[in-house]
């Protein structure tokens, strides 16, 4: 029997990207998506779509009715559905989805036994090492040891999953570093910054590096999980660690567009770092730094992909072809102003055939 697949937090940049690339292997796919979230992309791609809310049991019924013919040892659940914060303030709905939700979640895989089960964590719920030191996979999570409330959310819930895999959960943890790439609907924060240049808002950066992959390799590499990865395991799908100043540099040769930007001084960034925030919420929008962001790109973000790669076959893509195809859809989706859709095809189309994408 073909597996079927169960997919949270469908609409998201992730959850989207998961069950596009399922449909192309012609897979059976249920995704879960907010009471008032839009259907039409899911719908576009034959997802069939359930409404519900993972911090309200009720709602959760029709997604794990089963009929009697499915062999539930074939049902895989994606758990993709959460939020992603850099605010600096406490948001109670980060740990109420974060971590209230994934335990029901796991507790609803284990009382249907379902198959097998991805939860999508994330790098932040690694305890941070030393500088010069390369981060790799654990199996021990302390919400305690990590900053911000994001990471510890994460860090929480990746604890329970872990306790509920010594309990008998087949599950499977994989922590993807800082996402970005196309299909980002719902303007996170990377998506902002890249959109906020091409439409000259952005003026200014901060010094800093991360490390960013691209959404689709995550996505490669959660069915690669599933695949060949084995149960009680943990992987990084980490990218291209990368400088800002590096970053800025692409996006002015790929785009055409050398706009000034100035560096703000760490300190005078510290102090504004709250402005940001307010200015963002004012636009209903996601901050795109904070201060909590502004640490983020201080620490030690050298994550290693090794084992992933080792066991799974994973392998990331360039960052430059990522942020070659986040442009072009910025533009092909009318969120890039003053630009033609012509020329930026023009631009990238040769660019992928020579690289042979």
């Amino acid at each position: 029997m073909e597996h079927l697949y169960l997919v949270t937090g469908a609409n998201g940049h992730l959850g989207y990207t998961v069950c596009h690339m399922l449909r192309d292997q012609a897979k059976h796919v249920r995704g879960l998506i907010l009471p008032k979230d839009k259907e039409d992309r899911l719908l576009a791609l034959g997802v069939d779509i359930y409404h519900g809310d993972i911090t309200k049991p009720e709602t959760l019924d029709a997604f794990f009715d089963f009929d009697e013919h499915i062999d539930l040892s074939q049902v895989v659940l994606i758990h993709c559905a959460g939020i992603v914060s850099i605010s600096k303030k406490k948001n109670p709905l980060i740990e109420k989805v974060n971590v209230e939700g994934t335990k029901r979640i796991v507790d609803l895989v284990k009382h249907k036994k379902i198959g097998k089960m991805i939860y999508v964590s994330s790098v932040h719920a690694i305890l941070e090492k030393p500088h010069g030191l390369i981060i790799d996979e654990t199996k021990t999570f302390d919400p305690n040891l990590v900053i911000g409330a994001y990471a510890k959310s994460k860090a929480l819930a990746s604890k329970h999953v872990i306790e509920a895999i010594h309990d008998g959960l087949p599950a499977i943890i994989v922590h993807p570093s800082g996402i970005i790439g196309p299909e980002d609907q719902g303007h996170g924060h990377m998506t902002m910054m890249i959109e906020d240049y091409l439409n000259g808002y952005l003026t200014s950066r901060v010094n800093g590096a991360y490390d960013f992959v691209d959404v689709r390799d995550v996505a490669d590499g959660i069915l690669r999980a599933v695949k060949d990865g084995h149960v009680g395991e943990t992987y990084i799908l980490s990218g291209t660690h990368i400088d800002l100043k590096q970053l800025f540099v692409l996006l002015q040769a790929y785009s055409g567009k050398k706009r000034a930007i100035h560096v703000l001084p760490r300190w005078f960034a510290r102090l504004s770092a709250p402005l940001a925030e307010v200015y963002y919420k004012l636009r209903k929008l996601p901050p795109i730094y904070s201060s909590y962001s502004l640490y983020t790109l201080r620490s030690n973000s050298h994550f290693s992909h090794e084992k992933a790669t080792r066991e799974l076959g994973y392998q990331p893509r360039p960052i430059e072809d990522t942020i070659k195809d986040t442009l072009l859809w910025l533009a092909m989706s009318n969120r890039v102003k003053k630009v033609s859709i012509k020329a930026y095809i023009q631009r990238f189309i040769p660019l992928k055939k020579k690289s042979g994408l």
